[in-house]
């Protein structure tokens, strides 16, 4: 049982406006409210899901010094692998018990992006982990436009508003592994509490629990979908937009009980952002007598910027 909103996707889909409005209404909600939701018939095959984490787990699975050679120095974390400890909450300097590897957007031939996205790394070892990766992330890419559209009706502005702002867009497909603990950890978990800097977030069942979303009432609840749907959260970067109106919500993975010490946990989340010039100013649509403006104005590319030196990244 799930115990975050669940929302069918093919209700948005259906062509059916009374069943498109009860998504809206529903997805519109539960970001309102708790900021997470569980989504089915999303565009994801269980197929590509599997072949996904077999490829990932083989990777993760290389000998530390063939990993090292993806680590490309001077991009941020950008592209490739990303070493064990390297990223932390903000706020903290323990770093997370986590390793993970970025897939980004292969933008069109016509994109006239006003940025350049470094190349996706090529991993010899295993031909077929960027082929997936690929697939993957135009599946998760697909899935993200039609939840933008529901929450562009759910705010009040054109259904098609950000449609232009993600097509090309700087999103990042970040598979994870977090090892076997080995020693007590030091205030380290694997993923410390934070909020995502994106847009929108969307995560793929993960092969263990840890999962925890903070609720309004200060309490921690374990975040926990429907079989094979997935959990799609708001980030940051949409809060700023929708001033407080959609919540992005802290979250963390905490380290299982040390009977599991022992085992690995994997999870893949695809974090969705827009170009770098898109405005995050308040929605003049979510701004009222009862809503004052609650952030500064700032471009998504200055915001990712600022939160990815906050991260320990850059």
């Amino acid at each position: 049982m799930t115990n975050i909103p669940s929302v069918d996707l093919a209700d948005f889909l259906s062509g059916d406006p009374e069943r498109k409005q009860k998504f809206v209404n529903e997805i519109g909600n539960a970001y309102s409210e708790i900021g997470f939701a569980s989504v089915k018939n999303h565009f994801l095959s269980e197929d590509l899901m599997e072949s996904l984490y077999t490829e990932v787990k083989g990777f993760f699975a290389l000998p530390e010094a063939t990993k090292k050679h993806y680590e490309i120095e001077g991009l941020g974390g950008q592209r490739g692998y990303i070493s064990f400890g390297k990223e932390h909450a903000k706020g903290k300097k323990e770093g997370d018990l986590k390793e993970f590897w970025h897939f980004g957007q292969e933008p069109s031939e016509d994109a006239n992006l006003t940025e350049v996205y470094p190349d996706n790394v090529l991993v010899i070892e295993q031909p077929l982990f960027n082929e997936v990766g690929r697939e993957a992330y135009k599946m998760l890419e697909k899935t993200g436009v039609y939840v933008l559209r529901a929450l562009a009706l759910y705010i009040g502005i054109d259904e098609f508003y950000y449609d232009k702002w993600i097509a090309n867009g700087n999103s990042i497909l970040r598979p994870i592994h977090y090892p076997p603990i080995v020693d007590e950890p030091k205030g380290a978990v694997r993923a410390g509490a934070h909020g995502d800097i994106n847009l929108i977030t969307l995560l793929m069942g993960a092969s263990a629990g840890g999962l925890q979303v903070l609720k309004k009432n200060g309490e921690w609840m374990e975040a926990k979908p429907e079989e094979g749907n997935l959990v799609i959260n708001v980030g940051d970067m949409l809060e700023r937009h929708t001033n407080n109106k959609l919540r992005s919500t802290i979250h963390r993975v905490v380290n299982p009980p040390k009977e599991a010490w022992g085992t690995s946990r994997y999870s893949i989340p695809f974090f969705m952002h827009p170009r770098s010039e898109m405005s995050l100013n308040c929605l003049e649509e979510c701004i009222d007598e009862d809503h004052s403006k609650g952030f500064d104005d700032i471009t998504a590319g200055e915001f990712l910027q600022q939160r990815l030196k906050e991260i320990g990244l850059m």
